[in-house]
């Protein structure tokens, strides 16, 4: 970790109540923690594209090596885990995700992906919650006030979806953290304050950031789950769990 780090943080807040607090407690962590960061605010899906096709350009003609490098992903999420951009147009994390991990300075160093977005509209009462019919029809069914969560409702036939797709050619996927903010299919929780993924994030990143990164995500992922979350048209609680992908191919610590 001697070596350069940096960091893309690209955000949509229009709709979105407690994104601004997301982008600000982040971008703040970053800093402390020596990353050199970028931010673009409310990007469309063509800006998402443009704006990491000029943060690879920075990288490949950085003077000195890399060490890390984080890129957060804020927005709406679809019911097939796709990002809606400023614009509403749909965008596939794992997308980028491909993109990032084609540019040549960062193939043999750790790329940390935060996914701050719903996955799909699924609602997880928790295993102890005795639901009635009409409860558990609420829990499965699309939101009704979306500004309470990171979904967007689009029709599953929808035609468009990427701009682009994935790079044609190889690219390597080890030393790749990808964090989803809720499971495949499910709701990720925000409100006026935040969301509940980013800012445990920076509350345990800054409690510690010389420990495991991967340790440090488990104890996010802890807390994030016994948080009892209420919705926006019920006065149940509802539950949120992390999903953590890893490649890594050594320990990472952000601060020695």
């Amino acid at each position: 970790m001697s070596g350069a780090r940096a960091a893309l943080l690209l955000a949509v807040t229009q709709g979105r109540p407690g994104a601004a607090r997301d982008v600000e407690a982040l971008g703040g962590l970053c800093r402390t923690l020596g990353f050199q960061t970028t931010l673009r605010i409310d990007p469309t899906v063509q800006a998402f594209w443009e704006e990491l096709a000029r943060f690879q350009e920075q990288l490949d003609s950085h003077q000195g090596p890399v060490s890390c490098v984080l890129m957060a992903l804020m927005a709406h999420g679809g019911p097939r885990g796709q990002l809606l951009g400023a614009d509403e147009q749909e965008v596939q994390p794992e997308a980028l995700v491909q993109e990032l991990c084609c540019c040549p300075t960062l193939r043999s160093c750790p790329k940390i992906i935060l996914v701050q977005a719903c996955r799909g509209g699924n609602r997880d009462a928790g295993r102890s919650l005795r639901a009635l019919p009409w409860y558990r029809r609420w829990l499965w069914a699309p939101p009704a006030l979306p500004s309470h969560a990171d979904v967007l409702q689009v029709h599953a036939d929808a035609q468009g979806g990427c701009l682009r797709g994935p790079t044609s050619g190889s690219c390597s996927q080890a030393d790749v953290l990808m964090v989803y903010a809720a499971s495949e299919g499910c709701v990720a929780y925000r409100d006026e304050k935040g969301s509940d993924f980013i800012q445990t994030l920076v509350d345990v990143l800054r409690a510690d950031p010389r420990r495991d990164l991967l340790e440090l995500l488990t104890e996010v992922n802890r807390r994030v789950c016994e948080l009892d979350v209420l919705g926006p048209d019920s006065d149940e609680p509802r539950k949120a769990c992390l999903e953590i992908r890893s490649s890594l191919r050594g320990r990472l610590c952000l601060r020695g």
